[in-house]
């Protein structure tokens, strides 16, 4: 069969198959490749209904569809060995009639089109451009709100030293001395959070080539060196993905900051010694990022088996200030989702009890 005829699908940001009436995959799109996180010569032959959690409805539908009893056939199903979190894919099915050229007798429907989108695509796409709205009106907050904190730290600072100074003087100074010292050294911890809020804004792009496994594994080595016991982190990399431009300490930093909560997070599991985070690469074709689509774009996940991120704060983690964990300033994720987003890439999170996983999407020359 040729199938070149086909190849505009991989255009497509939905998945697409070409299917027999009896299942049997005749071409699948660089969607459903990327999907089911299997290549396309794999796929050829199989069997589609092995793709789907009840694969009962789309037979009846497919059988249906190439008898001639309805032109058009949808329903909801569930698309399993999705490839990035291993998880199962909701999806709303589209199964249509197609004609094979010159419409042989007897084969007028033989083949089916089998149209697949993503349920919750469109709620993924939302959900990324209020973050970057979200983000730009967070990086000016923090810069207006960074720069009124600096100017009058610097003279309780500067009026602080200059009592000490007075004190150091004088007789006994005993208590006064130490009260003097708790507020230097108060207005210093106010001081560097205020140089991480502007961090990100002062520090120049460094661009050059970027080969994200390296990132993964500098990150990987940092956080074991941290936690050297009860503590694994996978690796599952694609190791095709090409070397990209963008700022290798930045990303290092957000990724840092990203593995790091999630090792945190994991107290209890690292004492049983069960802990796990798993880094994961992989290529992701007509990928839309905001409101821009890439032709290809770079997927890495960080998934852990902590408790979960707390239900109040799921949907503010990447605000400022925002801590699930007593001592955390709440700027790690903040500042990791500036970095991403400075790559014109975005970073999401799901989060269950048991498995959450971060996603950093970047785009790809």
């Amino acid at each position: 069969m040729n199938v070149e005829r086909y190849a505009a699908f991989d255009l497509l940001a939905t998945l697409v198959a070409l299917a027999r009436s009896d299942g049997t995959v005749l071409f699948v799109n660089s969607g459903f490749e990327a999907a089911v996180g299997s290549s396309r010569r794999a796929l050829i032959g199989t069997s589609l209904f092995d793709r789907f959690a009840d694969p009962a409805p789309l037979r009846e539908t497919l059988l249906a569809v190439a008898r001639n009893e309805t032109a058009t056939g949808r329903l909801e199903a569930t698309l399993v060995g999705a490839a990035m979190a291993a998880e199962e894919l909701p999806v709303h099915v589209i199964v249509t009639q197609v004609e094979p050229p010159g419409g042989a007798a007897g084969e007028a429907f033989e083949l089916v089109l089998v149209e697949m989108l993503e349920v919750e695509q469109q709620t993924r796409q939302d959900r990324e451009e209020r973050a970057l709205g979200q983000l730009s009106a967070n990086r000016e907050l923090m810069r207006n709100l960074a720069h009124e904190i600096k100017n009058p730290l610097g003279g309780i600072r500067g009026a602080a030293q200059l009592l000490a100074m007075e004190l150091g003087g004088a007789p006994g100074p005993g208590e006064l001395t130490e009260y003097t010292e708790v507020i230097v050294h108060e207005a210093d911890r106010l001081q560097a959070l205020v140089d991480r809020l502007l961090a990100p804004h002062r520090r120049p792009h460094v661009v050059g080539d970027v080969n994200i496994h390296e990132v993964c594994e500098r990150v990987r080595a940092v956080v074991l060196a941290e936690f050297p016991r009860g503590l694994t982190i996978a690796r599952d990399y694609d190791v095709s993905l090409p070397e990209f431009r963008g700022d290798r300490e930045q990303l290092i930093q957000a990724l840092l900051n990203i593995v790091q909560n999630a090792a945190h997070a994991l107290v209890g599991q690292i004492a049983a010694g069960c802990a796990r985070i798993v880094l994961r690469t992989r290529a992701a074709r007509q990928a839309t990022i905001g409101k821009e689509r890439s032709r290809l774009a770079l997927e890495l996940h960080v998934e852990d088996n902590g408790p979960g991120v707390p239900e109040s704060i799921r949907d503010r983690i990447f605000f400022p200030l925002v801590s699930g964990r007593e001592g955390g300033s709440g700027l790690g994720l903040t500042l990791a989702q500036t970095f991403v987003q400075q790559h014109h890439g975005a970073i999401d999170c799901e989060s269950v009890p048991g498995r959450t996983t971060f996603k950093i999407v970047i785009p790809l020359p």
